[in-house]
């Protein structure tokens, strides 16, 4: 399993978790209004799409977007 799935699975946890509180505490009309400035947040076009770019940055820089080490062994690198 990729680190992005394990982060989302748990981040979708707590988001329904919170979701399913926000339900019980509040009016109906309230809940929706803030399920959606919620989901605006935590959803697709927020922390979602934080996690996925450091997830990126840090593939990248972890050389694991090319599938190898960037240095293998005891060598040292040279550029």
């Amino acid at each position: 399993m990729r680190l992005q799935d394990v982060l989302f699975a748990a981040i979708n946890a707590r988001k329904n978790r919170a979701l399913r509180v926000a339900k019980a505490a509040l009016p109906d009309s309230q809940f929706w209004a803030f399920r959606g400035l919620f989901l605006d947040e935590f959803g697709q076009n927020g922390l979602e799409r934080e996690v996925e770019r450091i997830v990126a940055d840090y593939e990248k820089l972890s050389g694991k977007d090319t599938g190898r080490p960037i240095h293998a062994g005891k060598e040292v690198p040279h550029d």
